[in-house]
């Protein structure tokens, strides 16, 4: 048997099948940079699907629904205009459409300018991969001189450098005027693509995105790029007009709604094969439409999504997907706990319903001190459950300096997704800010490595060491001795002493007996000079008998000697 060795993870990851401006690249440059082992891809399920998302903008005014779902136009104007104006108009409209268009009309002023209307989904139910997205367009040129055009404009996903390129977001410009011939070219991370218009003419333009990213920049993955946001305008250069008439803008996605999506994002993942060999990847999911919830491990599969896809914070709703879950084989994750809680509620809720059957919960993030609290006061009540530390990057640029830049390592033979699981059931982990220390911790019970485990132990005392390495010597180690008593709802308070270790740099090794009485736990932190939280460690729980709901068979500690 392979001997346990610390691996790093980054435990919620969002690239190009979410709605944000990261790649499946630009993470995997920073997990390299950094040393990360391991990464979890936790993009949405409902946008890995696509479900429910955007299929056409008719332009009948600054805000249109489709269904239930509301669409959103914004002006924005830059540079300089002697005039501009947007209008949503009954005639002229596309005959293949009923309704309105939207005429747009600048004149450039010195220097020339732009005017431009932002289109807004809700919940960004456009923004997600362009790997099998076209783009239809209906337009009217009604006047367009040399140096006017209508632009379309994609903000897509962020990349690193190569190529002689800057590290940045990536636009995709489709400029339709007057011009000869189409064309394509870039200017760094710009690309363009010139595409002649008749005047006074309806015409349909079919775009692919990705075909066009592919020609422009043969050397990126294509279709790990997003359509984060889309905006539609007007360029006149100084002295020149442009007027334009849009119509029937539409959305079609190859993947259509289900599995096709998944399928789709493995794909895209399997272009990254052996560029980045120090980096493992595994996919799983951020369960959306509930209480925010990961995937990890099992058979990966789609859950029942609602329509419309609106977030039901029921509680008996999360629950009802951590058990599907579960039959599915997998381990769940509750992700940012407070953001429909108190410190107070959430800890009854633990509590009161086994913090509704997830394995994990999400302790490193802000307000971390707070999540601390409930993280003690569950530990008071023999809730069990691995508490782990998330960046929940949407933007893959610095890892580091995020707000939430927390990893979790979790000591484990390999990095494969059994062994990691295992070590995430069992507690076998702790969270670090990376940018401040990145050393090991563990605790010792009997001797034998034993963090995240409860014994059962009918002794006074029980020995116990910590260790931590690699501590500079302005770091302190804390360890927190807490009773369990399951004071249940009437106490929400921790209730623990802290022990403090003076360290010197290096490894820092603390023995100590633990009084068991009632019920006792036991976990290792650190701080830094400035009384910062640098890391938490998992508990050891030493228990008189077997509380109601039971011990976990991998958190189980049996002493023989």
């Amino acid at each position: 048997m392979n001997t346990p060795r610390a691996i790093a993870m980054a435990m919620h990851i969002h690239a190009s099948f979410s709605e944000g401006t990261a790649s499946y690249e630009s993470h995997l440059d920073q997990a390299s940079r950094h040393s990360v082992d391991v990464i979890w891809w936790t993009d949405h399920d409902f946008r890995v699907a696509a479900h429910q998302y955007r299929q056409a903008v008719r332009f009948d005014g600054p805000v249109e629904a489709e269904g239930e779902l509301e669409w959103s136009w914004t002006e924005e104007r830059s540079g300089d205009l002697t005039a501009a104006r947007a209008d949503y108009v009954t005639e002229p409209h596309t005959p293949d459409e009923d309704g309105s268009a939207l005429r747009l009309i600048a004149t450039g002023g010195t220097g020339g300018g732009e005017l431009w209307q932002r289109g807004t989904a809700f919940n960004w139910t456009y923004s997600v991969s362009l790997a099998d997205t076209t783009l239809e367009l209906d337009i009217l040129p009604e006047e367009c001189t040399p140096g006017a055009a209508l632009v379309l404009q994609i903000e897509s996903s962020h990349h690193p450098a190569r190529a002689g390129r800057p590290a940045g977001q990536y636009r995709l410009e489709y400029r339709f005027g007057a011009v000869n011939e189409a064309k394509q070219s870039a200017d760094g991370l710009l690309g363009i693509v010139q595409v002649p218009v008749v005047t006074r003419r309806w015409q349909r333009q079919t775009l692919r995105p990705v075909d066009d990213i592919a020609a422009i920049w043969p050397d990126l993955v294509a279709e790990d790029n997003s359509l984060h946001q889309l905006r539609i305008g007007v360029r006149a250069d100084e002295g020149e007009q442009a007027c334009f008439v849009v119509d029937r803008l539409r959305f079609d996605r190859g993947r259509g709604d289900g599995p096709a999506g998944v399928r789709l994002r493995r794909e895209v993942l399997k272009r990254y094969t052996g560029a980045y060999p120090d980096v493992t990847c595994h996919e799983a999911f951020e369960i959306s439409l509930v209480r925010h919830l990961n995937w990890f491990g099992g058979e990966l599969t789609l859950p029942p999504l609602p329509v419309p896809p609106y977030r039901d914070n029921d509680v008996d709703r999360a629950t009802e997907m951590v058990e599907f879950i579960h039959r599915h084989g997998g381990l769940v994750q509750w992700n940012h706990p407070l953001d429909i809680e108190t410190p107070e509620s959430l800890a009854a809720l633990m509590i009161e319903r086994d913090n509704l059957g997830a394995d994990l919960v999400e302790i490193g993030r802000e307000p971390v001190d707070g999540l601390l609290d409930v993280f003690d006061i569950a530990a008071r009540n023999a809730v069990f459950f691995t508490g782990v530390g998330v960046t929940d990057d949407h933007e893959g640029t610095d890892w580091l300096r995020r707000k939430n830049n927390w990893i979790t390592y979790v000591w484990a033979p390999s990095t494969e997704v059994t062994d990691l699981t295992r070590a995430l059931r069992a507690g076998r982990a702790w969270f670090c800010d990376p940018a401040r220390w990145r050393g090991e911790l563990d605790m010792l019970v009997w001797g034998k490595p034993a963090m995240g485990g409860v014994a059962v132990s009918a002794a006074d005392s029980v020995p116990i060491e910590v260790s931590a390495t690699d501590l500079p010597g302005d770091c302190r180690l804390d360890i927190i001795v807490g009773t369990v008593d399951h004071a249940g709802l009437a106490d929400l308070s921790p209730s623990y002493t802290t022990v403090p270790v003076s360290t010197v740099s290096g490894v820092s090794r603390y023995p100590l007996e633990v009084a068991v009485g009632d019920g006792s736990y036991v976990r290792a932190q650190i701080r830094d000079g400035s009384d910062a939280l640098v890391a938490v460690g998992n508990p050891v729980w030493l228990l008189r008998t077997v509380p109601p709901r039971g011990i976990p068979d991998e958190r189980r500690i049996t002493h023989i000697g």
